[in-house]
């Protein structure tokens, strides 16, 4: 890792909706950012504290985005991490839309006015195979108790639909079912609630971190739930605890728009860094 015992190791803090990141920039000089950093980093008294890690880096044809949990595990996606780092890049550039790769494959961004950004997530993942799931099954009602959507958006997720959403105690239900075996690689929670007319209330437990404000994937993979059952249109806005995103499932993929917020730059001294030798 490109760690200087001079100057330490620049980062971003940014958040969407209070979904909370740090940001690596990898495009002036590589970083080999590994899981022990990406804990150490997101230990909330220790480190920095973040809902996931995001490496920016140069890709063939495009910026790369790599993303790492709290607890070290790899993600796929990451919604608002993207929708952040799009808009820090445009106001960089001048440019109002882009594409960035990430695992996900290659998504746009574009600024849609008013200060919001927008992602397309891409087309929602909704064969049991790709999710991925354990065993052949109906993505559209689990069997699971409450018979909860899958979904994958780049990630896994588990969407429940139920009539009271503060009835349910989330950090059990989450920590429960993040590790339920249909899901091999753990997944996403979300416990949801119609609240009117293509208007969805959601709060969410992402695997490998826990409660989060927001979440952008999950927002996508929720309002596709919704909208495979015939409880909204393709078009919804997902109310969650940090805020509200609008998801617009179009013919080439899942739109996400939402504000975006760069908090604060710093530095990791050289004797944090060094502390994790």
């Amino acid at each position: 890792m490109c760690r200087s015992d001079h100057i330490g190791l620049p980062f971003m803090k940014m958040h969407g909706l209070g979904n909370d990141f740090v940001v690596l920039d990898a495009r002036a000089h590589a970083l080999d950012v590994d899981a022990a950093l990406a804990r150490a980093l997101g230990d909330r008294h220790r480190g920095v504290g973040f809902d996931q890690l995001a490496v920016i880096s140069n890709g063939a044809d495009a910026l790369h985005l790599t993303f790492f949990n709290a607890d070290g595990s790899r993600a796929a996606a990451c919604g608002n991490a993207t929708r952040c780092i799009a808009r820090h890049v445009m106001e960089e550039t001048g440019q109002t839309e882009l594409s960035l790769t990430t695992e996900r494959g290659v998504l746009m961004a574009k600024d849609a006015g008013d200060g919001l950004t927008s992602v397309n997530m891409g087309q929602p993942q909704l064969n049991w195979a790709e999710i991925p799931l354990a065993q052949a099954v109906d993505t559209l009602s689990l069997p699971i108790e409450g018979a909860p959507v899958a979904t994958g958006m780049g990630n896994p997720h588990c969407t429940f639909f139920v009539d009271d959403i503060d009835s349910i105690d989330l950090p059990t239900f989450g920590a429960t079912h993040e590790k339920h075996p249909l899901y091999p690689e753990r997944t996403n929670v979300q416990i949801a609630q119609i609240t009117g007319a293509d208007r969805i209330r959601m709060r969410v437990w992402e695997r490998g971190a826990g409660i989060t404000l927001a979440s952008g994937s999950s927002s996508c993979a929720t309002a596709v739930a919704a909208a495979r059952r015939g409880l909204t249109g393709r078009a919804a806005q997902v109310d969650l605890d940090g805020g509200t995103l609008f998801i617009d499932w179009r013919d080439d993929g899942v739109w996400m728009t939402g504000p975006t917020a760069h908090v604060f730059s710093g530095t990791l001294t050289p004797a944090f860094l060094a502390s994790l030798t």
